[in-house]
């Protein structure tokens, strides 16, 4: 990356971006609000590289979205891109002169903190495979928490007028679901009886029709009265029953695609080789990352970046206390925490680990921290050497 003479912060909008330009003084040599469209942000460009006659940092406030458009001019130029967060800009606001909030005044914040500071993440623009990763698994999750809904609201009605059958159904599971899609009712479950039940639920392709029909019929026996709104009541049950079923459907559609397109990726057989992560986790790895190290520089800043470096909090007499930082990414963190859940219940180093933490002292989450920590130098050592991971590493021959 080339010394940069000039650096030009975007406030990047849904509609237009206004960007701003200081030199390695401070001062500024340009103010502008842009359309965002590919002309003006051409033109934009144009003028700032006639600036400097040298090399231009550019910054922005939003890493896709909005920004999207100028990201992947700036990346056909060949400009070098900081991504600089919306909370760090707004913290920073607050030591710059005046109290008002502007679009340029934002923009020319941006521009000197990317003038200043050293500590801020480059941005790259992904290939096609990554990009579509990215939108299949933000695409799953979105999915995943509209089911997480449903399911809530589904549990919360059948409570109220049938907390007996609420108590003994995994609604999650496909046959407590159709069950629900026609039967909600203490007396509806009396008036067909176990045997037309387990019939019923026959015909659907029910797994465990016999046990679930004794279930459902056995609780209806338990519940005699009939409560205000019930009829109303198991409609919406219904109804909640049948969306969640849809969702299941869509969310198996979505992993179908996410599995599709992760397997082309050159580094997916190494990822899933590390016990815990599968192609969901490792295709929201890769959604984060690009499977680029190099963008990190070393397994630390990756572990930084994923929240699971802990940061030094001392005051006064107060040492040795440690946070987690303020600053990184939700997801990526949960990549690691999942699969270091997963790795405790299926691999003995993992579980020898985390036992290992607790006779320490350290309680779950901690433990499951600290092995996640770990995770991250062994997943960055397989992918900087393009190996699987192996219960006992490869030994280098003396030269």
């Amino acid at each position: 990356m080339a010394v940069p003479q000039i650096w030009a912060g975007v406030d990047a909008g849904k509609t237009h971006h206004h960007c701003v330009v200081i030199d390695a003084d401070g001062k500024r040599l340009l103010s502008r609000r842009v359309a965002n469209d590919e002309p003006e942000l051409l033109t934009l460009i144009g003028d700032v590289l006639d600036l400097g006659g040298g090399p231009v940092m550019w910054a922005t406030d939003l890493a896709d979205g909005g920004a999207a458009l100028l990201i992947g001019l700036l990346a056909s130029h060949e400009q070098d891109l900081l991504y600089i967060p919306g909370r760090v800009v707004n913290k920073a606001a607050g030591s710059y002169r005046g109290v008002g909030k502007t679009d340029a005044k934002d923009a020319a914040i941006i521009a000197d903190q990317a003038r200043m500071r050293r500590d801020l993440h480059p941005m790259r623009v992904n290939d096609e495979l990554v990009v579509e990763l990215k939108l299949l698994t933000a695409r799953r999750s979105d999915l995943v928490h509209d089911r997480t809904r449903v399911v809530s609201r589904l549990r919360e009605l059948l409570t109220s007028i049938f907390p007996a059958l609420e108590r003994v159904l995994d609604v999650t599971n496909t046959g407590p679901l159709l069950l629900l899609t026609g039967y909600q009712t203490p007396a509806s479950l009396r008036r067909i009886g176990r045997a037309r039940l387990e019939t019923w639920l026959k015909h659907r392709h029910v797994r465990g029709a016999a046990q679930l029909a004794q279930t459902a019929v056995d609780a209806g026996d338990r519940q005699r009265t009939q409560l205000p709104g019930e009829a109303l009541t198991a409609q919406m049950i219904e109804t909640l029953a049948r969306e969640v079923m849809v969702l299941n459907e869509q969310v198996k559609a979505v992993e179908k695609l996410i599995e599709g397109r992760f397997r082309r990726h050159e580094s997916a057989e190494v990822i899933t080789s590390l016990p815990g992560i599968g192609t969901v986790l490792g295709a929201e790895f890769l959604a984060v990352t690009g499977g680029d190290m190099s963008m990190f520089g070393s397994p630390d800043k990756l572990a930084s970046f994923a929240g699971l470096a802990p940061v030094p909090r001392d005051s006064g007499r107060v040492h040795g206390n440690l946070h987690r930082p303020e600053r990184y990414h939700r997801g990526l963190q949960r990549v690691f925490y999942t699969s270091a859940l997963i790795s405790i219940q299926r691999n003995p180093e993992s579980r020898s680990f985390y036992d290992r933490k607790r006779r320490e002292g350290k309680h779950h989450n901690q433990a499951v921290l600290a092995l996640a920590r770990r995770r991250v130098n062994v997943l960055w050592a397989l992918l900087r050497d393009g190996r699987c991971y192996q219960l006992t590493p490869p030994v280098t021959a003396a030269a």
